[in-house]
C-alpha cells in the first residue's frame, strides 16, 4: 500500500469521528434543551385565577367592627372584589338564610343558630369554628352604680337590659344566670347584641349583658365589668360557605381571610377569643 493511500485512510477516519462527535455533542444539547422546556414553572395567570365580583356575608352583629375591617383588606388584595354584609341577630339571619335570602357565607354567634342552616342542609361547606365569644357587664362610663357583678344587676333600682333569648347573646346571658343561680327581670329584652349596648350608650339602661367584643368596640361609651359566671357561658362562632352561593370561589377565599392568622389577628384585637 503506498504512503499516499494510508494517508487518505487516516483524514477519513479522523474526519468521520470528529462528525460523530460533533452529532452526539448536538444531540445532547437538543435533549438538555427538552428537558428544560418540561420542567419550567407555569406562570401564566391561568395558574392563580383573578378573583372579581361581589358576595354577600350574613354575620352575627358581633361581628360588625372586626369584619369590616377584613372587608377593606380583602378588597384591597383583590381588586374588583366586593363584600357586603347583612349583620343582625344569629337566628333572623339563619331564618333569612332558610327562606331563600341570596347569601354565600353565614357567621354565626353560636351552634345552635348555624344548626338552623345545617339542618336543612343549606350549607355547601362543614361549618368551621373561628373564634369565640364571652360575655360582659356594660355599665355607664364610669360605673355610677357601682356594679360589680352578676349578682348586683338584680337590684329593683336598675334599669337592666338582656338580649332575647332567642338570640346567642341572650342564651348565653341566660346560661350565665343560670349558673349563678339567680333570677334577672330586664327591662327590655333586645333583638341583638347591638341594640343592648345601645340602650346604654343611650343612657335608657343603667347595665347591659353583651359580649367583652362589643364594651370594646363602644370605646369610652360605655365601661365593661367582668364576672365569673361567664366562664360557664362562652359562645363559639361558626362559619360556613351556603348552598347555591353566589359567587362561591370569592365566598370561600374571605372564609379563608377569616380563619387565616392575618383573619385572627384582627379578630383577637377585637377582643375575640381563639376557636
Amino acid at each position: 500500500m503506498t504512503r499516499s493511500v494510508r494517508r487518505t485512510r487516516r483524514t477519513l477516519q479522523v474526519g468521520g469521528a470528529s462528525a460523530a462527535a460533533l452529532l452526539a455533542l448536538s444531540a445532547c444539547s437538543s435533549s438538555a434543551d427538552d428537558s428544560s422546556s418540561t420542567t419550567k414553572p407555569d406562570t401564566s395567570s391561568a395558574a392563580t385565577p383573578k378573583l372579581s365580583g361581589s358576595i354577600t356575608v350574613f354575620a352575627a352583629a358581633s361581628l360588625k367592627e372586626s369584619f369590616t375591617t377584613l372587608k377593606a383588606d380583602f378588597e384591597k388584595a383583590h381588586p374588583g372584589t366586593e363584600v357586603n354584609f347583612s349583620f343582625g341577630g344569629s337566628d333572623t339571619l339563619a331564618a333569612q338564610i332558610t327562606s331563600g335570602a341570596p347569601a354565600s357565607v353565614f357567621a354565626a354567634a353560636s351552634p345552635r343558630t348555624m344548626a338552623m342552616v345545617t339542618d336543612r342542609k343549606d350549607t355547601a361547606t362543614t361549618p368551621a369554628t373561628f373564634v369565640r365569644n364571652q360575655l360582659e357587664i356594660a355599665t355607664l362610663p364610669g360605673n355610677p352604680d357601682k356594679i360589680s357583678s352578676l349578682k348586683d344587676l338584680t337590684q329593683s333600682s336598675l334599669k337592666v337590659v338582656l338580649c332575647d333569648r332567642t338570640v346567642p347573646c341572650g342564651a348565653a346571658a341566660q346560661k350565665a344566670l343560670d349558673a349563678a343561680k339567680l333570677k334577672l327581670t330586664p327591662v327590655s329584652y333586645e333583638e341583638d347584641v347591638k341594640s343592648a349596648l345601645n340602650k346604654v350608650v343611650l343612657k335608657e339602661a343603667d347595665a347591659a349583658v353583651v359580649y367583652r367584643t362589643d364594651v370594646k368596640a363602644a370605646g369610652g361609651k360605655v365601661e365593661g365589668v367582668e364576672f365569673p359566671e361567664s366562664a360557664d357561658a362562652i359562645n363559639a362562632y361558626p362559619i360556613a360557605l351556603l348552598k347555591n352561593a353566589p359567587n362561591p370561589t370569592v365566598a370561600k377565599a374571605f372564609i379563608a381571610l377569616v380563619r387565616s392568622a392575618e383573619g385572627q389577628r384582627v379578630l383577637n384585637a377585637a377582643g375575640f377569643l381563639k376557636p
